[in-house]
């Protein structure tokens, strides 16, 4: 302290700490310069972001949205990246967008929340369609059937012949008449088991839900409500069309065509 005092009281030595403060500014200067030429390309440097291709409704799956081709991959300036902003597809999995995203929006994880990996909205895309049906064990095959099996549904009515219109004629009798419904529908969820024990029915249901397309899912559920559904096992591997389609009386005892039981029917094969 008294060695800075005595340098300040001459002039040379005022000279002297006026020139190396000047020094020292310059240099912290130029630090600062360096610095910030440094952070000025960092933030110009590209990175990579997902931006929504296509809308993205509220509710869509991540994994949807990879598969569905609503994203591309997009390169901007860091400086310009959301927060959050996603670079990686993967991280998309088991999630669901949480609000709409329009085209040309950075993705980021706070789009997206968090869902159950085996949610049934997880394992539809465009036109396919989750339905669940009500059967007893017998019919839906309930404890012999799970998820990622295949199956053929086949539903039973009792109908009349028709008239010329399409109508069904009142004044013929109703004939019992099987006929394929969807055939090679996966199996999304289905009871691990029958339902067993005190209480328990030949007619107790369980719900077996499918993977069918929309316009399917109106037969199904058509079929459900006016018919008898039952389910049928495929294999695994080398499963052949099922054939014939329709099944009558005459069909199974006369070994009449399913053809002409269908004209019988007064409908066009």
């Amino acid at each position: 302290m008294e060695f800075a005092q005595r340098l300040l009281a001459t002039k040379g030595g005022t000279i002297a700490v006026s020139g190396l403060a000047a020094v020292l500014a310059a240099v912290v200067f130029v630090v600062y310069l360096q610095r910030y030429r440094t952070s000025l390309k960092s933030s110009s440097e590209p990175a990579t972001v997902l931006v929504a291709k296509n809308f993205i409704e509220k509710g869509t799956p991540g994994n949807i949205v990879g598969s569905d081709d609503l994203f591309q991959i997009s390169s901007t300036p860091k400086s310009e990246l959301k927060e959050g902003a996603i670079s990686d597809p993967d991280s998309l999995r088991g999630r669901v967008a949480a609000e709409d995203i329009y085209p040309g929006e950075q993705l980021t994880v706070t789009d997206f929340t968090t869902t159950s990996p085996d949610a049934f909205v997880n394992k539809i895309t465009g036109d396919q369609r989750a339905i669940s049906v009500p059967l007893d064990s017998a019919h839906g095959m309930i404890g012999d059937i799970h998820p990622g099996d295949h199956v053929d549904v086949y539903g039973a009515f009792n109908v009349r012949r028709l008239n010329p219109d399409g109508t069904a004629d009142p004044e013929t009798a109703e004939r019992p008449v099987l006929k394929l419904i969807v055939e090679d529908v996966p199996v999304l969820a289905a009871p691990t088991e029958q339902k067993t024990g005190f209480g328990a029915s030949a007619g107790d249901k369980a719900n077996v839900t499918l993977r069918v397309s929309d316009e399917q899912a109106g037969q199904i559920a058509f079929s459900s409500e006016n018919g008898k559904l039952w389910i049928v096992l495929r294999p695994k591997a080398g499963a052949e069309p099922s054939a014939p389609d329709v099944v009558t009386l005459e069909t199974i005892l006369f070994g009449v065509k399913p053809v002409t039981a269908i004209r019988s029917l007064g409908a066009k094969p």
